[in-house]
């Protein structure tokens, strides 16, 4: 029996090869479930092209076009989660999809990455380079909200793990584990190598190094298409921002192109900058779709300017928030309801040069 890639100090030869027979046993059977379960082959669309097509070196161009879902909501009928979306996701760029609870953010994720469950019900068009096809397998991943890490590991015996378990059969044991540093490196683990993952009842790793785990993780076969599912949940303000930061970082390399798409519930202003597009949603409707950066000038010239150093995405989120528009002590609401705000906000993003735009990208994009 061989020896652990990164063996642990102080043990046994018979300690070691039991450890390992029970831990590598183990981790290849969650890892294999979990890779079977995290598998993300966009939905088919009734539009062009052939299945099982690969991506271009340019990256993945992901649109969607008149896109509902509905679930069953038992006698009462049925009740639409998202209403005629339509938008786009492009290499080399950060989308982040922003809204209240219950909004529809993670409805959206989830149907864009093909893992809407068998009771809803979706029409519309997702597309992948403007054509109907099927990611190959590595090329695309979802980092979920929840940890599935193994705790008794440490962050180099994760990695290699599952590099192992990933990457093709045609790279060598030594290529792969270069892969696995390398990613670990690009994460700003190097520190941590060799430090358990931990858990309830051990010492290991902060909530912002597991996450970045996760994400190594799911970027081992380099995919050109990233899903992350509140990547910052549970994270302070300078967790976020580095976690986000080196997302960001290895996105944009020439070599990698990567397309991004992230729901986020509440960044801070300076995670908010680093979005590139922002797709604001609320009732299932969207509020806004377009450079981030221009977010607050739409929200000013509707008639909801955002107060002097106060941070865009809180403004954003309370102006369009129906659940605490009511002050409890004083049972006074508010002279603009959040209701009357959405309306306003949602009518004139259908009229705007904003909607106009989106629509003339996705035609674009799909007639490439």
């Amino acid at each position: 029996m061989s020896s652990l890639p990164y063996p642990s100090k102080q043990s046994s030869a018979s300690d070691h090869r039991l450890n390992y027979q029970s831990t590598s046993l183990r981790y290849n059977q969650e890892i294999k479930a979990t890779l079977e379960v995290k598998t993300v082959v966009p939905p088919p669309s009734s539009r062009g092209g052939g299945e099982g097509a690969a991506t271009d070196h340019n990256g993945v161009f992901l649109t969607w076009e008149d896109l509902w879902v509905t679930v069953s909501n038992g006698k009462k009928g049925s009740k639409s989660i998202l209403q005629g979306l339509t938008g786009y996701a492009q290499p080399g760029e950060l989308l982040a999809i922003m809204g209240p609870s219950g909004c529809g953010k993670s409805t959206l994720l989830d149907t864009l990455a093909g893992r809407l469950g068998s009771s809803t019900r979706q029409t519309g068009d997702i597309l992948i380079n403007g054509h109907k096809q099927r990611l190959a397998y590595g090329t695309s991943a979802y980092v979920t909200q929840d940890e599935t890490l193994i705790t008794t590991l440490t962050v180099k015996e994760a990695v290699y793990y599952s590099a192992q378990l990933q990457l093709p059969d045609s790279m060598s044991r030594a290529e792969k584990k270069e892969r696995a540093e390398v990613t670990i490196r690009e994460m700003g683990l190097q520190d941590a190598m060799n430090t358990r993952i931990g858990g309830w009842g051990s010492k290991g790793l902060s909530g912002g190094q597991k996450r970045r785990v996760s994400i190594c993780i799911e970027i081992l076969t380099h995919p050109k298409l990233l899903f992350l599912d509140e990547p910052t949940s549970g994270l302070d303000s300078a967790a976020s921002y580095y976690v986000m930061s080196r997302i960001v970082r290895f996105d944009r390399k020439d070599e990698n192109r990567r397309t991004v798409i992230a729901s986020i519930h509440q960044p801070s202003g300076e995670v908010f900058q680093l979005f590139d597009s922002l797709c604001l949603l609320s009732a299932g409707k969207v509020v806004y779709f377009g450079p981030a950066s221009q977010a607050n000038e739409f929200f000013a010239l509707n008639g909801f300017p955002c107060p002097t150093l106060q941070n865009p995405s809180d403004h954003f989120l309370k102006t369009i928030n129906k659940d605490f528009e009511t002050d409890p002590e004083q049972g006074l609401e508010d002279e603009i309801t959040a209701e009357v705000a959405i309306n306003t906000l949602t009518k004139a993003y259908k009229s705007s040069d904003h909607y106009q735009q989106v629509k003339r990208l996705v035609t674009e994009i799909c007639e490439k």
